[in-house]
């Protein structure tokens, strides 16, 4: 089972919307400006930075202000960017630290079985035998494969490494991930 940052991999469909979805997924944070005209850093934090170019409105901050993006170029810390309207230092300062969205429509579809985190969080975790493990509350990024943390109704957590001999299926609809135990998983036995 294959993941990027957020994205996971499994047998079902992905993609489409589901009710309960966020309406905005962030994809970067921005820093502080960039020389004097109006440029401004982004951290990165999609894997796909690519859609970010001339001619794209991003939403930025809490208000989701909509920003069309006039120039974009490569930087050590992550990219530099330039919108419209924003044409000195002290502007671009203005957005310093604020979030960059996009609508959760326009994410790019994942090829068949994989699914973006935020479609996993939450989900309720079944093994082969359909007894209910708990939630997932977070999905640690290790390098080798995604772990999914479980928390249980009396608050226990465990860790459950998001591998093809452990995740059996993930439903959308049905809200759940059917997992095949390992031994060693679950804390006590």
């Amino acid at each position: 089972m294959t993941s990027r940052s957020s994205r996971v991999k499994a047998d079902n469909q992905s993609g489409s919307s589901f009710p309960g979805e966020p309406e905005f997924l962030v994809i970067g944070k921005l820093g502080k400006p960039h020389g004097v005209s109006g440029e401004i850093v982004m951290d990165i934090f999609t894997d796909f930075p690519e859609r970010l170019k001339q001619g794209v409105t991003v939403y930025v901050g809490e208000q989701y202000l909509p920003l069309q993006i006039t120039n974009v170029r490569s930087h050590s810390r992550g990219i530099l960017l330039f919108f419209e309207g924003y044409q000195s230092r002290g502007e671009a300062a203005e957005l310093r630290n604020l979030l960059v969205q996009v609508p959760t429509a326009d994410r790019p579809e994942l090829p068949n079985g994989e699914f973006y985190h935020h479609q996993l969080l939450g989900l309720y975790v079944i093994d082969e035998n359909g007894t209910r493990l708990g939630r997932i509350t977070a999905i640690l990024e290790t390098g080798a494969n995604d772990v999914f943390v479980i928390q249980s109704e009396s608050g226990a957590e465990m860790l459950i490494p998001a591998i093809e001999s452990v995740v059996e299926d993930i439903d959308l609809e049905e809200k759940q991930v059917r997992v095949h135990l390992l031994p060693g998983l679950i804390p006590g036995e």
